[in-house]
């Protein structure tokens, strides 16, 4: 009898455990669900939700593109991997860009408020995109593309692909094709906060989003835009988007590696923080472009710490640009 008991107790206890655990994400989960409809509704994208067509595809999916200001060339902020609100991530530097020039931020698929998508990450597929959404805006160039991180690969394609559009390119710690083939991409997502993000599990952490959103850690948004971008944060955190990003990440840097140096100089802000082989990397590439690099004492998010010196100094490589 006893050893009877005993093997209930082993059997028992961890199904127990299993059964409570299964219970409270799948509630945590069709809550999760819930909230994300009324956030949806009560936190509308602040710019437009535009659909996107292709050669290849009638239909891709809307992208939320948001614009101010006036005044050419045009600015187009294009975002790293991972940033769950782009639009929330540039804002310290948009407000302080627009007020010279037009200025646009847009969210690739699986991001912000864009639509999530099954159409495939290589950079062509996604350089396409964000030229349709700009179209599909009304937005044109010519353009000075300020890439944050894995988004240099996007603006560097873009000015091999298409020059006439692209009058230079302002790297914010961006990524350039000869460290990805040194170095190896790097590139990573956590399964668990995958995981966490997708049951909704996330949202009863305390402080997840102040402590892991640049712009809070930095005091950058007010309480309102603190609210809105808490909720963009909590459904688009790890999305199957940004997974099919990092799988296909060194195939695009070899892509863009492979089709040579673009014929428009790449400039660049780096992060002091960032390591030597990074810092090497982005400096020579900037340098066999007739671009310049400016090492800042921040992390990887230049944009969010220095906005005021990075918006001061664009003005001068755009004016250096049109002479």
């Amino acid at each position: 009898m006893l050893r009877r008991i005993l093997i209930w107790i082993v059997l028992g206890v961890p199904l127990g455990l299993m059964a409570v655990v299964g219970t409270v994400t799948l509630l945590s989960y069709v809550e999760h669900r819930r909230l994300m409809e009324q956030e949806i509704a009560d936190f509308p994208p602040p710019g437009r939700l535009v659909p996107v067509s292709t050669d290849d595809v009638a239909e891709t999916g809307r992208l939320h593109v948001y614009a101010e200001g006036a005044g050419q060339p045009t600015v187009v902020l294009l975002s790293g991997l991972g940033t769950s609100a782009p639009y929330f991530d540039f804002l310290p530097l948009l407000r302080r860009i627009s007020p010279g020039f037009r200025t646009i931020v847009v969210e690739r698929a699986g991001y912000g408020w864009s639509d999530i998508s099954d159409r495939p990450r290589d950079i062509d597929t996604v350089l396409a995109e964000t030229r349709a959404a700009l179209a599909a805006a009304g937005e044109q160039g010519p353009f000075v593309l300020m890439p944050h991180s894995m988004a240099g690969l996007e603006a560097i394609r873009w000015a091999q692909l298409h020059p006439e559009e692209v009058v230079a390119i302002v790297g914010l710690d961006p990524l350039v094709p000869g460290y990805v083939e040194a170095n190896g991409d790097g590139a990573r997502l956590s399964p668990l906060i995958t995981a966490l993000a997708r049951t909704g599990l996330i949202r009863d952490g305390p402080d997840v989003f102040s402590q892991n959103f640049p712009a809070m850690i930095h005091g950058r948004l007010d309480p309102d835009e603190a609210t809105a971008a808490e909720t963009v944060f909590f459904r688009r955190t790890n999305t199957p988007d940004m997974w099919a990003e990092v799988r296909v990440l060194s195939a695009n840097a070899k892509r863009v590696a492979e089709a040579g140096l673009p014929d428009v100089p790449v400039h660049a802000f780096v992060s002091g923080e960032e390591t030597e082989a990074w810092r090497h990397a982005v400096r020579n590439y900037a340098q066999d472009t007739g671009g310049t690099v400016t090492v800042l004492d921040t992390g990887h998010y230049v944009h969010v710490e220095k906005p005021n010196r990075i918006a001061r100094e664009i003005r001068e490589i755009i004016a250096q640009a049109g002479e």
